[in-house]
């Protein structure tokens, strides 16, 4: 008699995922800001019936994610309590570990260490705010909401490459929005005006201008 193997069978949710990136919040809604970047995009091998692997025709399938703390890449930080270096990478590898393993259905309130953490995802990008156990979850959920639309507005659909090359600008947004950790403004009008008001100053400064100019005789 002649045994035959059942055929393989393919694992749900194998699908290859967009990469990931975060930002994070820190206690009493003094945010921990931090970008990273995880899962990578790969196509799987398959063997065929020559023997060879490769990706086979009309069939695409994703390879085991190396570790989330090989994949992830900080892009933003902003610490409003008084954090050692050591504590600080520590608590990032920890959390980018916690969130890159949750699945997309998964509820985006954990607890964790005596800290509650909030995040979500955005595209390729995800937002985490670590908060304490007072402060609500649905409120940070919206303060993320609200940083993410005002990144959006200046950056015009913002993307990796803009927190990389302007992060100074991602910075001054997050001064502007949040002040010791609290909102201090909800409007994003106002909060996109004092941008542009800081942008003109700028441009003001860096445009070349005569000696004469300098000492308003001109």
């Amino acid at each position: 008699m002649e045994t035959r193997r059942p055929p393989p069978q393919a694992h749900p949710g194998s699908g290859s995922q967009a990469p990931a990136r975060t930002w994070e919040v820190g206690p009493g809604g003094r945010h921990l800001g931090r970008f990273f970047s995880g899962g990578r995009k790969e196509a799987g091998r398959e063997r065929g019936t020559d023997g060879r692997t490769g990706p086979r025709e009309g069939h695409t399938a994703s390879a085991p994610p190396p570790p989330p703390c090989r994949q992830g890449k900080l892009r933003l930080q902003k610490w409003y309590l008084a954090t050692s270096d050591k504590d600080k990478k520590k608590m990032v590898r920890e959390l980018m570990q916690v969130v890159l393993a949750r699945k997309p259905k998964m509820c985006s309130f954990l607890e964790w260490r005596d800290l509650k953490v909030v995040y979500k995802r955005y595209a390729s990008l995800y937002f985490c705010c670590a908060i304490e156990g007072q402060d609500n979850e649905l409120i940070t959920l919206e303060l993320i909401h609200r940083y993410v639309e005002l990144l959006d507005k200046y950056f015009g659909s913002v993307c990796e490459l803009d927190i990389i090359f302007n992060f100074e600008k991602a910075y001054f947004i997050l001064d502007e929005f949040l002040m010791g950790g609290e909102v201090q403004d909800t409007s994003k009008k106002s909060v996109l005006k004092a941008i542009e008001q800081a942008d003109l100053l700028q441009e003001e400064d860096e445009s070349p201008r005569s000696v004469l100019e300098e000492m308003g005789l001109a």
